[in-house]
């Protein structure tokens, strides 16, 4: 069953948990390590939910913040690593290519062109590996344009840590139904 099949039928089974007038507002897939697949699931009230693969509701603390948390640092790195900003570079360094023909250019467009890859288009499974992937190809993006310190990608992901520890805590909040 592909992921957006997944999604649908989770999002099916987290409306049916919605209070009078509550709606589903979106499904996000994570792996958190030593836990399988879950859904961490919002709605339109600021409540949540974590559900396995059945439908059926988690209640362990651990596995809901170690969800919520993966799932938002991989949401912020796909926002960092990808969008606009990326497809823009890739033109400018086609651009580039053209007019100049500068050293190490192959580099910077294989490595901008392996960063648009791992993104894809689409839902996403929020995985460590992921994390780790876009971490080192945005690295070999970066070095290849000339970035040899620090990682901006890296500071800019670090800066957002308080948001994801935030976000944590609002699930935790607003979470429907007891955690353990």
């Amino acid at each position: 069953m592909a992921l957006t099949d997944d999604l649908a039928r989770i999002a099916a089974a987290a409306q049916a948990l919605a209070g009078p007038g509550e709606q589903v507002t979106g499904v996000l897939a994570a792996e958190p390590l030593d836990v399988g697949r879950v859904y961490l699931c919002a709605y339109d009230s600021g409540a949540w939910v974590v559900l396995d693969d059945a439908g059926a509701t988690l209640d362990d603390l651990r596995v809901v913040k170690d969800a919520a948390q993966l799932a938002a640092l991989c949401e912020v790195a796909a926002d960092l690593g990808g969008g606009d900003d990326l497809a823009e570079l890739r033109v400018r360094l086609r651009e580039l290519r053209e007019t100049d023909a500068p050293e190490g250019i192959d580099e910077a467009e294989e490595a901008a062109a392996a960063v648009a890859a791992a993104l894809g288009d689409g839902p996403r499974v929020a995985t460590t590996e992921f994390l780790d992937r876009i971490g080192a190809l945005q690295r070999q993006l970066e070095v290849a344009l000339g970035t040899a310190s620090v990682s901006p990608f890296a500071t800019a992901l670090q800066q957002t840590l308080p948001a994801v520890e935030e976000l944590a805590a609002d699930v935790e909040r607003n979470y429907k139904g007891p955690l353990a």
